[in-house]
């Protein structure tokens, strides 16, 4: 039976492909180096993007699903603040009086004003990188989520402008050493700040490269004493009261800032409000664009191999030109020949793509280590790594294979 024969055959050049190996295992190791270079970096790269994407899910399940975030103009890219559009500039900042409008609604739990500073942060000497500082009030925890280690957050006397700060407990750790940072006073950029607690964020909040949480202090010590994009880095973060529809909250919320700026009916909004999904949703294009960028650059290193494959098996069918030519005269069939060659290539990928596997588990606990970050490497992208391996060597092996099936017995016999 056709089926029987075929199975037969594909056992035959696996059997053949691992030969191969043994008897050239460095020109065989190097041939399939650039598979394992690409697989590995696939595997890598998947596990990262699965981590990130896992540690913003916790992250919006720590803040609750139903916060949402009112801003000057929402773009999934920061606009330029010395050069901003039209429609942004004719858009009031965002002021403490919006946020009141929006705490008299009797749906909202809470409703505060926010930014975001980039600033260093400095202690007798030992310096951070540029962190991001938030200006906040006392519920910064209750948004964002941790736990406060040592001392205590802002009394309502210094949330009115005191120069105060609670600072993160690993940045506390790098500026301070084994000192007890209460009582402390550090730099952040031009301005001291005097520690009054450490709090630990949690461990699945998601962190930009470079861009990790320094420290919380006042709202008004924020607005005072730095300069910050009005329409990237200020909003109001809003928190609906347990029970009540996130939809319903937001349209209060809209009618409210409607009703506190005096905008007209059928007058466009001057504001704009982010939900965790649209977070989300910029986010998971963000790492869809990352993942596909960095397969795009591993998969040079696949085409590599593919072209090393197609090399060997180019030399393989030289060599063994007397055997081909003795199985077409025994009756071994074009078609026969051609499965076996494709078989021996894609064996030898397959073996590629299992080093490249085991190595990319391996980067995969690495990254994880490094970064922080909580999921392994995901199944689907070694499922996709053995497709693609296999996949590379029947590509680049069919062209030599081919060659194999077509050669003529009596030449191929005459070979020396």
């Amino acid at each position: 039976m056709r089926w029987v024969t075929g199975i037969r055959n594909a056992g035959e050049g696996v059997a053949i492909a691992f030969g191969a190996l043994r008897a050239n295992k460095l020109r065989s190791g190097l041939t399939i180096l650039g598979v394992v270079i690409g697989v590995t970096t696939v595997m890598a790269i998947a596990s990262m993007v699965q981590g990130i994407r896992t540690q913003i899910f916790n992250a919006i399940e720590t803040a609750g699903p139903s916060v949402f975030y009112v801003i000057r103009y929402f773009s999934q890219t920061p606009v330029n603040p010395d050069r901003l559009p039209y429609e942004v500039r004719i858009r009031p900042v965002l002021a403490q009086s919006d946020a009141a409008a929006l705490a008299r609604v009797p749906q909202i739990a809470y409703a505060g004003m926010w930014v975001q500073l980039f600033q260093r942060m400095e202690y007798q000497g030992a310096r951070t990188q540029t962190v991001t500082v938030f200006g906040a009030d006392d519920h910064f925890m209750d948004i964002q989520g941790g736990t406060l280690l040592r001392g205590r957050f802002f009394t309502r006397g210094e949330l009115a402008g005191d120069q105060v700060v609670v600072v993160e407990s690993d940045v506390a750790d790098r500026l301070f050493g084994r000192l007890d940072p209460l009582g402390r006073y550090l730099r952040i950029g031009p301005t001291a700040m005097r520690v009054i607690g450490v709090y630990q964020k949690p461990a699945n909040i998601f962190e930009p490269p470079g861009q990790e949480i320094g420290g919380v202090i006042p709202f008004e010590a924020a607005r005072r004493n730095y300069q910050y994009d009005e329409t990237n880095s200020l909003f109001i973060a809003v928190r609906p009261r347990a029970g009540e529809d996130p939809a319903t909250v937001r349209d209060l919320a809209t009618v409210a800032l409607r009703r506190a700026r005096n905008l007209r009916p059928g007058a466009p909004n001057t504001f704009d409000l982010i939900t965790q999904d649209q977070i989300l949703d910029v986010v998971g294009k963000f790492t869809t664009y990352f993942f596909l960028a960095m397969v795009s650059l591993s998969s040079v290193a696949l085409l590599v191999g593919g072209i090393g494959v197609m090399a060997i098996m180019m030399v393989s069918v030289t060599d063994r030109t007397r055997e081909i030519g003795l199985r077409k005269a025994l009756g071994a069939s074009r078609r026969e020949i051609l499965w076996q060659f494709l078989v021996e290539a894609a064996t030898l990928t397959f073996v590629g793509g299992l080093l490249g596997i085991l190595l990319g588990l391996g980067a995969g606990e690495v990254l994880k280590a490094a970064l922080k970050l909580e999921s392994g490497v995901p199944l689907w992208s070694a499922g996709l790594a053995c497709a693609v391996s296999i996949g590379i060597g029947l590509v680049f092996g069919l062209y030599p294979a081919n060659r194999a099936a077509r050669m003529d017995p009596v030449e191929a016999l005459r070979h020396e």
